[in-house]
């Protein structure tokens, strides 16, 4: 379904932007794996990191791998099973990583990971000691090779013989949406969450 899909840069970075969730395929002696993993973006590469990226990656170098980053937008119900399906937007990155050595770097790529999903956080937290630093897996892929698809609007049988059946038909919206901050526990009292926290409750993702 080429129509569904896109090449311009625009188009991956709005879906790459509207997340921080991907899944990761690459292959490791003989076997296929797909791991979720979170992601941040930076200019024309996004990192990875985290244990689970380091098993797949740092044991299979110079290994080709897939990022897949998907938005479920709505459940399209049809008057035939057939014809249901899903509104989505959908990156897939293409390339073979880079474990990212350079101190500065690392440290850029690991801003951008935690900028993606929680903005605000990484000046407001305590930044990696060089223990943690050198503990962490970190690797940068190019966005050169990558492709977008997209699918929107309603059923496609309303013009078809099954259109007489008097069946409804149309879409259900899924959203994601931020609630309220909930505090650690063992949190003192009188710890309120940050501005750049509290204010996302309530919001929309993607």
């Amino acid at each position: 379904m080429r129509h569904k899909g896109s090449h311009r840069r625009e188009d991956l970075d709005a879906v790459l932007a509207a997340g921080f969730l991907c899944h990761l395929g690459v292959v490791v002696d003989g076997t296929p794996m797909v791991v979720p993993t979170v992601y941040g973006t930076d200019g024309d590469r996004i990192y990875l990191h985290g244990s689970v990226a380091s098993r797949s990656l740092v044991q299979a170098p110079d290994a080709a791998v897939c990022v897949t980053v998907t938005h479920v937008d709505a459940l399209v119900l049809a008057r035939s099973v057939f014809e249901h399906g899903v509104n989505y937007r959908c990156a897939m990155i293409y390339g073979v990583p880079r474990l990212v050595t350079d101190p500065e770097e690392k440290l850029r790529g690991l801003r951008a990971l935690t900028e993606q999903s929680a903005p605000g956080q990484w000046d407001y937290a305590r930044q990696p000691s060089r223990k943690e630093l050198a503990a962490t897996a970190l690797v940068a892929l190019d966005l050169t090779e990558a492709s977008v698809k997209t699918s929107d609007g309603p059923p496609d049988d309303g013009d078809s013989p099954d259109a007489e059946l008097g069946l409804w038909a149309g879409i259900l919206p899924v959203v994601t949406t931020i609630g309220a901050p909930l505090a650690d526990p063992v949190l003192p009292a009188g710890i309120a969450p940050p501005a750049h926290v509290a204010e996302r409750a309530g919001q929309t993702l993607g």
